[in-house]
This record gives structure tokens, sequence and C-alpha cells, in this order.
């Protein structure tokens, strides 16, 4: 079987325009099984996928200012004896209900979505809207869209239905925020080797508090403690291992004032600072040990974190790194990317040494890649194969993601499936074979966007032979906006 998404009458590796048709809003709510369908369902396969991402790009007539601003959209795939079940729902939140009835937009963005009316309609309102777009994870009976900036919504797993803002039992307030990318320990060694899930919330100022949840397989809360660091802090995603939870604390400087007056979003008052070093932050996960530890290493931004794990007297992280970060501009169109004028992001290895506070670098993949994944066995700990979004060559320039790229750390070898020229891939997701004992053997599922046809393809890759012929390609009727995260439950939703 060959991958049948249509080439595109292009010079180039990719069509601009195909690629911006990715971000059309799909306004749209689907429930129905795939039956258009290339190759065959593994029937092995058993169990949920869920991804989130911005559903909705435009309110009424207006079209938001960036994708990260979009209205948070879930969609489900459940499989099971060989069959998949597509459904898709926004989430409800407050303010998406609210702009739904008026049918124009009413809350600021953090990315520069304005209210209509200028100045006058923006200055003093700092009220955002929880956006639900970025993670969704199912863990203690529950399935939780995830903003980075405020509470997590809960949702019914068969159903997609919106249930409400969720506290977790308490262990939230009104306001609080709780980030969108939660790890799964899958076993800790507080808890006698059962799994536990570890996630955080970072309150930014001069200083800046980092609280760490981590939560039990049924949803109860085994252990909370804030840490306070220096300086002002923007951080979307950190990584664990078994004694530590680690955070790059990217070197950007905050002006709230454009923000206060009404002239810019939040997130455009963010500016990076190469002249500044990055501090990397381990904060002990066991609540008794009070010894942060805060290592410098030479400037960049970190958005993703691959893994990380123990050795001898070193913490190794794996990470994606910019060069630089551009700041988002009030002008600007997000459509209208000039890839090549774009640091790529690069996988990059740090071994930090605990003993005398020293930081080594190397490069472990020079393409631009995002969205690192690898067997879920093996979060935190010492591990061999990584999946990521690529480009297809590397150019050494920045792209749009066209492939998958498997990369065995221990060897250097790697391999590309790529789904050039119209197709554009979202993160991959590791799926285990069932009793599986290598590490690489499973399912590695990616969203595709078809630019020549305006759909969406679920691609179900052999993980053991990446640059082979895809298992099957699920044709979708309709496209998925791009998205950002999701997760794999072993429970079927249909």
């Amino acid at each position: 079987m060959t991958n049948t998404i249509t080439p595109s009458a292009s010079s180039q590796p990719y069509n601009l325009e195909e690629w911006k048709r990715g971000y059309d809003s799909q306004p749209n709510e689907y429930d129905y099984e795939i039956t258009e369908i290339e190759g065959e369902i593994p029937v092995e396969l058993s169990g949920t996928l869920f991804r989130n991402g911005p559903g909705l790009l435009d309110i009424g007539e207006s079209a938001i200012h960036h994708p990260f601003d979009g209205d948070g959209m879930i969609s489900a795939f459940s499989f099971q004896d060989g069959k998949a079940y597509y459904r898709n729902r926004f989430v409800q939140t407050e303010a998406y209900v609210k702009e739904k009835e008026a049918g124009k937009i009413l809350y600021r963005g953090v990315f520069g979505t304005q209210k209509p009316g200028g100045l006058f309609s923006n200055i003093f309102d700092l009220k955002l809207k929880n956006i639900a777009n970025t993670g969704v994870i199912y863990w203690g009976g529950k399935l939780l869209a995830l903003w980075e900036a405020a509470e997590p919504h809960r949702l019914d797993p068969q159903t997609l239905e919106t249930m409400g803002i969720d506290y977790l039992d308490g262990v939230l307030s009104p306001g609080d925020a709780f980030s969108a990318h939660p790890w799964i320990d899958p076993s800790c060694e507080l808890d006698d080797g059962a799994p536990c899930m570890v996630n955080f919330r970072v309150d930014p100022g001069l200083s800046s508090k980092i609280t760490l949840f981590e939560f039990a397989p049924d949803g109860k809360l085994l252990r909370q403690h804030a840490h306070s660091i220096p300086g002002f802090s923007f951080i979307h995603d950190f990584i664990i291992t078994p004694n530590y939870a680690i955070f790059f604390q990217n070197p950007v400087n905050f002006n709230p004032l454009p923000f206060l007056f009404g002239m810019r979003g939040a997130g455009e008052c963010v500016e990076f600072q190469p002249q500044k070093p990055t501090n990397v932050v381990l904060i002990p996960r066991d609540p008794s040990n009070k010894e942060v530890k805060t290592f410098s290493v030479e400037s960049g931004f970190v958005f993703h974190h691959a893994n990380a794990f123990e050795r001898d007297s070193q913490v190794i992280v794996d990470s994606i790194t910019y060069q630089t970060l551009p700041q988002v501009q009030p002008d600007s169109n997000y459509k209208e990317v000039d890839f090549n004028s774009l640091d790529p992001g690069q996988l990059w290895r740090f071994k930090l040494n605990l003993e005398d506070g020293t930081v080594e670098r190397e490069m472990l993949e020079s393409r631009c890649c995002e969205f690192p994944t690898h067997n879920p066995d093996k979060v935190g700990r010492d591990y061999r194969y990584l999946y990521i979004g690529a480009i297809p060559e590397d150019t050494g320039s920045n792209a749009p993601l066209q492939a998958i790229l498997k990369l065995d750390i221990e060897t250097g070898e790697r391999e590309t499936h790529s789904f050039a020229p119209s197709g554009f891939v979202s993160e991959p997701i590791f799926v285990a074979k069932p009793n599986a004992e290598a590490e690489d053997a499973g399912w590695v599922l990616t969203l595709v966007y078809d630019g020549s046809k305006h759909r969406s393809t679920l691609a179900i890759l052999d993980a053991e032979n990446l640059a082979g012929d895809a298992i099957a390609l699920l044709h979708l009727k309709h496209h998925i906006p791009y998205g950002l995260h999701g997760s794999w439950c072993d429970e079927v939703f249909s």
C-alpha cells in the first residue's frame, strides 16, 4: 500500500496555500464510523485517542489574531475490533457559549485577539477567556481538557459533552492555573511502583512560584508543594525523572503595560532576551527534600521536552530548542509566515552534573522538528527510540512538519515516513502493542492534514518499521484544524 495523499504542483517541498487552509475553522461537530480506509486497522489496537486544538479560528466575521487564541475542540478516535469511530465536540467554556450567542468576539486573547472597538474597548480589561484548547488527558476516571492559564474543563469521555470546570476535588481554587502538559510516571518510587500523574502550575512575577502536583490513578492528590524561583517565568512544558521535576526558565522579559493599556495581548508582551542564559531548575519530587538545584545553559527557547533520565551523577534532558523566539507582533498574520526567516526547532541533549554543577550540550537532531514522543513506559527513564514531527529532509531551515522521524538514540540511525508535499503532520502518539517486550513494538498515530483535498487523515504507522508503508490511513470526511496535544487511553469510548 502506498501513501495516496495527492502531490501538489509546486516546485517547493510544500505548497504554502495548501498549508494555510489547515487553519480554516471547523465549526461542525461530527459522530460517525470511519469507513474510508486504506490498509487495515490492527485488531489488537483497542482504546481511544483524544486530541485537542483550536477548532474555531474566527468568530462572527472577525478572525482571531493567533491560533493559540482559538476555542478548544476535542477529537476522539475510538478503536475496537478493527473498526474506528470519530467524534468531535467544542469545549463549552463560558466564553465560547457567550461568543457563540453574540456572534462576535467578547474577550481578549492571550496572543493578541482584541475585542472590536479599538483601544478604548480593550484598555484595562484583564479578563481572558479559558479556551481549553491545548491538552487533553483521561485520568482518575475523568476526561480533562487543559489550558495552562486556567482550570481544567471536565468532559464526558463517551459523548465529549462538557460537564464544567473541574477543581480536582478541591485541589484547585477558582482562577488557579493547571498546566496543559502533565506527565505519567509509569512506576513512581514514592508510591511503591504505582503510576502517578505529575503536573504543575506557575504563578509568574518578579519571582515565580512553581507548584507541583502528583495524583494517584484514582485521581486523589498524593503530593503538593510549592517553590519560588527568581525572575519571571514563561514555562509551557516540563519533564520528570524518578527524583526531579525539571523546568527550563526561558530568558524572556515581560512588560505588562501594553497589555494593561489595551494595545497588545499578554503573549505579545513577552520578549526573548538572547543575551541572557537559560536556567534549568530541578525541583525534588519528594516534598521532604527542599534542595532545589539550578543550572545555567546557553541561551535558547524550549517549548517541549522529549524525555529525561538519571544516570550516575547526571540528569540528562532531551529538549526541542530554538536559538531565538520572534515576538508576536500586533500587525502580524499567522498565515503569512516566512518559514525561512525563523530558526528551526532542533533536538538537543543537556547533561546536568549534580556534583559540580556543569552542563554539557550536544545536538541529537539538526533538522527542523517538534512534538517529540516515545514509549510511555520510558517516561523519566533511559530510552532508545524517539518519534517526532519533522521536515522530510534536513535543509537547515524552518518549514512545516510533513514527516514523522524515528531516531535511534543509541545508534544514531534515522527512519522517516513522509507525507509531503501535501500532507502536514501533527504530534505523533506512541501506542505499545499488547504484551510488547521491545521498546519500539507498537504503533505511531498521527493526524495528517491533506492540503490537496482539504481533509484530515489519521495515519497508523509501524513503530518498528516507520519508513515502511502505513499500516492504515483513515480518511475523515472533513478537515480538523492544526491541533496541539493528544493522549491515548486503553479504554474504549464509542
